[in-house]
């Protein structure tokens, strides 16, 4: 009877210890459900994207010239002012003209004796070697009065505008500063420097936008002008020059520009920003692609952002699932649960 007892005690033992590792095991497996981290989900395919590159530089003039003089002088009166606009051939300048004056009466001198000895020499009374002596003289001072007139009447070899005066009436000009400066600001250009990836791809005439942030939201159009035959070694890029008529002369030499090139449409993946998840003290970006109740850290390159949305470049496949939520608890290979 106390054998039954002690058997009967045991068998209660392992039903109440089976019962306990049966709730521990069913609690487990519940416990590592509600551990999954719940995710949001979206699908990206292929969609067609143009393919539109921004590029920044400055504006600079068609044309710039410094007006000066190629020997220092004493500047006599300067006929115009900052901002006036002048057209090609103005005076613009006059410089102290005592050497030019000197200059002329020695010319006309030497042309008196050169011609004398001339005569002389057809009557046979002077030699050849001295009338050929007298018509070098002749000939270099012609070309020192030429040279200094040009440098005592100062004139504008462009039509432009006056965009800095350095000097004042009476003003001794020394040669470091240009008296005047004179822009040719219809056109205008802006040169940049582009990928050699697209070497192929730009041609001269090739329409682009301009944009300048002193008039937002306005677009003037530019085309290009200049192609540079070789690409920099160093940075694998190449300049290209684009021209605007700027014919209501808006925009000015010195101003920032955004010029915008399209190259076509592209069919890439567009994922939503969402997606995009950022490397804490880098610049890369990753995206977690969804499979088979797993997610992996995929690293991206972005394209053109489109709204909400951004083109890829490389990182996922076309019809792959992506994470939009949830992110921030997620590390590579994790398990996930999607949240209904």
């Amino acid at each position: 009877m106390k054998m039954i007892k002690q058997l009967a005690v045991m068998m209660l033992a392992s039903l109440v210890l089976f019962s306990s590792c049966g709730s521990s095991e069913e609690k487990k497996t519940v416990n590592v459900q509600e551990e999954k981290v719940l995710v949001k989900i979206d699908t990206v395919k292929l969609q067609p994207v143009e393919q539109l590159y921004d590029f920044t530089a400055t504006v600079e003039p068609e044309v710039k010239n410094n007006i000066a003089s190629s020997t220092p002088g004493r500047i006599m009166e300067i006929l115009t002012e900052v901002g006036k606009y002048v057209q090609k051939g103005q005076l613009l300048v006059k410089m102290d003209p005592t050497n030019l004056l000197q200059t002329q009466t020695q010319l006309a001198n030497l042309e008196v004796d050169y011609n004398r000895a001339l005569e002389l020499h057809n009557a046979g009374g002077a030699s050849k070697q001295t009338v050929d002596q007298l018509k070098v003289q002749l000939d270099n001072a012609r070309t020192v009065y030429k040279n200094l007139s040009e440098n005592v009447n100062l004139t504008s070899p462009i039509s432009g505008i006056v965009t800095a005066r350095n000097y004042d009436n009476g003003d001794l000009y020394s040669g470091a500063m240009p008296i005047l400066t004179v822009m040719q600001i219809r056109p205008v250009k802006i040169k940049i420097n582009v990928s050699e990836a697209y070497f192929s791809q730009i041609k001269v005439g090739m329409s682009v936008d301009v944009q300048s942030d002193v008039y937002e939201g306005e677009k003037f159009t530019g085309k290009v002008s200049l192609i540079y035959p070789t690409v920099d070694q160093g940075t694998r890029t190449f300049p290209v020059e684009i021209t605007i008529p700027n014919n209501n002369e808006k925009i000015r030499p010195g101003m920032f520009a955004r010029v915008v090139m399209n190259f076509g449409t592209q069919n890439h993946i567009v994922v939503p920003d969402l997606a995009i998840v950022k490397r804490a003290g880098s610049g890369d970006r990753f995206v977690y692609v969804y499979k088979d109740g797993k997610v992996s850290y995929n690293q991206v390159q972005l394209g053109r952002r489109l709204g909400d949305r951004y083109e890829l470049l490389s990182g996922v496949e076309n019809n792959s699932i992506v994470v939009i939520s949830g992110q921030s608890r997620l590390s590579n290979g994790m398990e996930v649960a999607i949240e209904k």
